[in-house]
Formats: C-alpha cells, sequence, structure tokens
C-alpha cells in the first residue's frame, strides 16, 4: 500500500512539472557594475517565451536595514511581447551611498504569473536577482588589484581552526569555492563570500589531516561574472596575501 501511495505520489508530482508554467525571463548579465561617473546604468530583460508581464525593484543587500536607497529603476513595471528584450535603467538620485569605497545592493525581477486558462496549470512566481555594484567616481583604487589585496590569517586553538578574512580595499570581493588542502587532502570552507570594503569576517575550517603546511585555494568573482583564481599559505597566525594562478 505504502508503494502504491508513493507512486501516485510520484506520478502526481510528475503532472504538476509538465504543466507548471516555466520562466523564460533571463538577464543580460550576472551582476552590474555601477560606474559613479554617470547618472545610470542599465541591464537587458530577455523574453525567450511568450508574452509576459515583469516586475522589477531594487532591495538592500541586509533584509533587515532600514530607509530606501536612493536609487530608482525604470520601467518598474512592463510588458514583454515574446522574444523581445526590455532595457531596466538604473538610476541614482546623487546623494546617499558612501562616497569612499563601493556599495551593493539587490537588483530584481520577477516575471508576473498570467491567468491560467486551464485550472490543472501550476503558475510559479520566478525571481531572478543580481547583485548591483555602485562605485563613485574618484575613488583611486583599481578594483581589478582588490583580490590580491586580501589578507587571511590562521588561528588555531587545540583541535579547533578559524580562518579570518580581512579586505582592506575599497571595494566588494566575492570569494568562491574555498578549499583547504594540506597534502593531497582538502576540506572545504565555504562555497561563497562577499566580503565588504575594510571587513573582515571570521570563518571556521577543519583542517586537513596533514603534516604539510596547508595552502588555501579559491577562486574570485570579476566583474563580468567570471572567476579568477588563487591561492594563499597559510602562515600560522601571520596574515597573508593570495597569488593569482589565472582563470
Amino acid at each position: 500500500m505504502k508503494a502504491k501511495r508513493c507512486a501516485v505520489g510520484a506520478a502526481l508530482a510528475c503532472a504538476l512539472a509538465a504543466s507548471a508554467s516555466h520562466a523564460s525571463i533571463s538577464l543580460s548579465t550576472t551582476r552590474l557594475i555601477f560606474d559613479g561617473k554617470n547618472k545610470e546604468t542599465s541591464v537587458v530583460v530577455n523574453n525567450d517565451g511568450g508574452d509576459a508581464l515583469i516586475q522589477a525593484w531594487l532591495d538592500p543587500l541586509d533584509e533587515g536595514a532600514h530607509g530606501q536607497l536612493p536609487f530608482a529603476i525604470t520601467p518598474p513595471l512592463a510588458k514583454l511581447a515574446a522574444k523581445q528584450q526590455q532595457m531596466l535603467r538604473v538610476l541614482y538620485e546623487g546623494v546617499g551611498m558612501p562616497a569612499d569605497r563601493e556599495s551593493a545592493f539587490w537588483l530584481n525581477v520577477q516575471e508576473v504569473p498570467q491567468t491560467a486558462h486551464n485550472d490543472n496549470v501550476l503558475q510559479l512566481a520566478v525571481r531572478q536577482r543580481i547583485k548591483v555594484f555602485y562605485r563613485p567616481a574618484g575613488l583611486n583604487a583599481d578594483p581589478q588589484k582588490a583580490p590580491a589585496s586580501l589578507q587571511w590569517q590562521l588561528n588555531q586553538d587545540g583541535s579547533k581552526a578559524m580562518l579570518r578574512l580581512s579586505n582592506p580595499s575599497l571595494y566588494n570581493v566575492t570569494v568562491v569555492d574555498a578549499k583547504v588542502h594540506s597534502g593531497s587532502a582538502e576540506e572545504p570552507v565555504i562555497d561563497a563570500k562577499m566580503v565588504a570594503p575594510g571587513a573582515t569576517v571570521a570563518l571556521p575550517v577543519k583542517l586537513p589531516a596533514s603534516t604539510a603546511v596547508p595552502e588555501l585555494r579559491y577562486d574570485v568573482i570579476n566583474d563580468y561574472g567570471g572567476r579568477q583564481s588563487y591561492r594563499v599559505t597559510l602562515h600560522g597566525s601571520q596574515p597573508s596575501t593570495p597569488v593569482s594562478t589565472g582563470n
């Protein structure tokens, strides 16, 4: 009887999946760089399906943050014909953001479900979200050099180990797929972590069972959404800076 219920449940799930309204909206980039020298930036929404209604809005990275972002997005609501595109413009009010470092916030685009002609169709409101990085005019540091300025420090207390990651640069740096290697062994540290300008984060780490000096290997996401690989040797409790190992 239990097997029969499982089979019925699986069949129902497949039927719902087959009847679901699939998302057809995509964005032209995975992250958006807003150069403060300009009054606005833009992203293109592509519609690979039928006629659609899209809604767009901005959110702070911190869900608990109060107050509105000094940015506007236009149009906030748009009809998008089949196989067509829609440009979304992000405009800065001119005041309200730090002038001495990069800031980041969310851009959200959601396809608004339309009324289904078939009661058996499952309508899904699928939201896409990318980060917008606002770089105020006048920053004299090269954002491409920010990843190489990261400082990693390994602290050990008995069987416990902690990695301190500091970002002394003026830009946000996103670290992905970080693993500690020692000899032929490796241990994962983080899947993804964005470190704000001037911030320090503590990351618990399990060191591989090896007497070799541990080395941290990871990727950093660049302005185009691509990856740059880095490695850093963890010398005891002394801060260490990484070396690029290529794309």
